[in-house]
């Protein structure tokens, strides 16, 4: 039944059970009174089990339908450590469960909320009354081992009981084993969930087995199916005259790959020249979907995927690595199928003139972004007469780049999508150095040329009114602005904020003030935090910063990408007709949630991660003193961040020379008696007080006069 006919049907028995005259029936006996044939009674089944989960019938022990007799919500549960949860709502505010109306129902679980009366609170209180489908089948944990039976400590704090697992259901795991179970009985009103191991990851101590733990705590798919890997390895042909047919020809142009040294998957190649005034900047992105076509295993896995994951110390792939570092990457000496997006851009950075191309490239050299920098930055000798030939080349990057940047900042746009953190392990996997992400004038030559392709593409489908992929940002949450406002007030910058909403161009005045100064780092990252997360979708609703933006410039690594690619590739030749368009409206929806689901899953993984290692890295610093920046301030202490994006909390407990109070209005921590008062963006010298891997958080307390600095030098 489709979903108009369900929703009309829902009204018409909901109309029944509120008639003043109606007893309570069976579905049998209601059919017979509405004279529904035999043949359809299961869709009335149908229409009769969507009322009760929508919370507006209930039924009875007999199987008596009525209506109900309280107000049921259902939504999914989303449990906290300390035993209570939240009912996520799609709409309007959340619903807090209080731990004793939990009633068994577990982190994720579908249930159904009966809302409580109001006790004049702040937010909606319920109790769950139905779990109506399991969100938690596996869970990935640390193994103790008892006499006769074994149990499993959740890694996820939000999973908040052990789950029993019976000896013979063990799979030989140890006590220190981290291991994936599966949860074989839910256990209700006392009675600890019961499991079976179905994986062992590795003991708790050996390298990768902390990550991996996360890998499949966030059910990452790792290996590639043997079909798909058969077909990557099928499609590997290197370029033939016949892939060239019809493409434009620019093997000649003199271009080259920028990125970091360890990247493998290079799907961007650039180019600029000059032709008068004006600059010809040419971006030539892989041209992925000639070897992953629609519907095809590879593209199937692909779109399941929705992203490549970048872990501390591993790379999960969106597309097997035959591929992706293969005839996909735009490697060096070697001729490659594209899709270029080749721009004329005026002296003051408007594009004037772009042309959406399929191409044959030949890369000249593959940069790095320390090398070019070397070039533009320090004008090394040694790296220019390396690159003699490249030199102009970079040299009008950097003046195209300048005006890119500048025209930008009149306009207020924003870049969001660089890491924070770089971290250096060793072979074991142990974090040995962690700073922040190095931004130089290589890595921003880059992000302004993928801006301005992704923007161009993003305006020309745009106003050709075809189905097509946009990435939007909404303005940023007015709470996490206020915070920044006083954040940077502290620091002496300010930020103008109007009554209901930020614009992006007080952001944008905000980095600029701030570009260059020793706090930029940090504010730059305040800031981008601020940030409401972005998410694909086929209605174009502006991006905070940018009328028109999608991702055009990383089809290896994103499945939005590759679908535009394919987008852009049937109009280029023509096929895009009416049958086309409507296949493509069809999909969309579909596969924008998805992209946006799996980019969030990625993002959380890699935090997890980042986390993680952070905390490994300053367990064996514990006692050493350093000074950071609070960077955040709650009724239950500060946060501050250290200069290499490390972030540690002062529990209010532990201000042990007063007591504190909150100051909600103003971000602040004002001792009682000594009036002392600590606020957001304030230096403070902090000792490493404790680390815990398994809730992956830092202690730190405020350090005495007498605590000797330590480890500042190490950044």
């Amino acid at each position: 039944m489709d979903h108009e006919a369900l929703e009309k049907r829902k009204k018409t028995i909901y109309s029944l059970l509120c008639d003043d005259f109606y007893v309570p029936m069976k579905a049998k006996e209601m059919a017979m009174l509405l004279q529904i044939p035999k043949s359809q009674r299961a869709e009335l089944q149908e229409v009769l089990d969507a009322l009760v989960a929508d919370g507006k019938a209930d039924v009875s022990k007999k199987g008596k339908y009525s209506k109900a007799k309280h107000h049921f919500v259902t939504g999914v549960f989303e449990s906290h450590p300390k035993g209570f949860g939240f009912l996520r709502m799609e709409e309007g505010e959340d619903i807090y469960i209080p731990e004793s109306e939990v009633h068994g129902a577990m982190h994720l679980d579908t249930v159904q909320v009966k809302i409580m009366p109001s006790t004049g609170g702040k937010r909606k209180e319920g109790s769950i009354v139905k779990i109506l489908e399991h969100g938690v089948t596996k869970v990935v944990g640390y193994y103790e081992q008892s006499k006769n039976f074994g149990f499993v400590v959740p890694d996820n704090q939000k999973i908040a009981n052990d789950i029993f697992i019976p000896i013979e259901r063990s799979k030989g795991a140890v006590s220190g084993h981290k291991v994936v179970c599966e949860i074989t009985d839910y256990g209700r009103d006392g009675r600890k969930p019961e499991g079976k191991i179905v994986e062992i990851l590795g003991h708790v101590n050996d390298p990768g087995t902390d990550i991996m733990s996360i890998v499949k705590g966030y059910d990452l798919p790792v290996e590639f199916p043997e079909k798909v890997l058969n077909q990557a390895e099928r499609v590997s042909k290197p370029v033939s005259e016949a892939d060239m047919q019809g493409r434009k020809d620019i093997r000649d142009w003199q271009m080259v790959t920028i990125d970091g040294e360890d990247a493998k998957d290079l799907d961007d190649a650039v180019s600029v020249v000059k032709d008068g005034e004006n600059y010809i900047l040419g971006v030539h992105i892989a041209d992925v979907t000639n070897y992953v076509q629609e519907n095809s295993a590879l593209d199937r896995e692909a779109l399941k995927r929705g992203t490549s994951v970048y872990l501390a110390d591993r790379v999960i792939p969106m597309l097997p690595h035959t591929l992706s570092n293969g005839i996909c990457s735009l490697n060096a000496g070697e001729d490659r199928l594209a899709l270029s997006c080749i721009m004329t851009v005026d002296p003051k950075g408007m594009v004037i003139d772009h042309e959406i191309a399929e191409t044959v490239i030949h890369v000249d050299r593959r940069m790095s972004y320390t090398s070019v920098a070397k070039i533009l930055e320090d004008e090394d000798l040694a790296e220019m007469q390396e690159y003699e030939e490249l030199v102009p080349m970079f040299q009008r990057m950097l003046e195209l780049s300048k005006i890119l940047r500048a025209r930008r900042k009149q306009r207020g746009s924003i870049d969001f999508d660089f890491p924070e953190t770089k971290m250096i392990l060793d072979e074991n996997g142990h974090p040995i150095d962690i700073k922040p992400y190095d931004r130089n004038v290589a890595t921003k030559i880059i992000e302004d040329f993928m801006l301005l392709a992704n923007e161009t593409v993003a305006e020309d489908y745009y106003w050709q009114e075809m189905p097509f992929v946009y990435r939007v940002h909404e303005a940023p949450d007015d709470e996490k602005i206020r915070a920044l406002a006083t954040f940077i007030n502290n620091f002496g910058f300010s930020m103008h904020i109007g009554a209901n909403e930020v614009r992006p161009k007080e952001i944008q005045k905000l980095l600029g003030k701030v570009e260059g100064t020793p706090q930029e780092a940090l504010i730059s990252r305040l800031a981008l935090r601020s940030m409401k997360q972005a998410r694909y979708t086929p209605e174009n609703s502006g991006h905070f910063g940018a009328n028109y933006y999608t991702h055009f410039t990383s089809p290896i690594r994103r499945y939005p990408d590759l679908q535009i690619h394919r987008i852009i590739k049937d109009n280029l030749r023509g096929r895009m007709n009416g049958e086309r368009m409507e296949h493509y409206r069809k999909i969309l929806e579909e596969v924008t949630k998805h992209a946006s689901e799996t980019e969030r899953r990625a993002d959380e993984a890699e935090r997890e991660t980042v986390k993680l290692k952070k905390v490994e890295y300053m367990s064996d610093r514990i006692g050493n003193v350093y000074t950071g920046v609070i960077s955040g301030v709650t009724k239950w202490g500060m946060y501050v961040e250290l200069p290499n994006t490390i972030e540690g909390l002062i529990h209010v407990a532990n201000m042990r020379d007063d007591h504190y109070n909150y100051d909600e209005s103003r971000y602040e921590m004002v001792g009682e008696r000594t009036g002392k008062v600590y606020k957001l963006g304030q230096e403070v010298r902090v000792r490493v007080a404790d680390t815990d891997r398994l809730m992956r958080t830092i202690d730190f307390v405020i350090a005495k006069e007498r605590d000797e600095e330590n480890g500042e030098d190490e950044w």
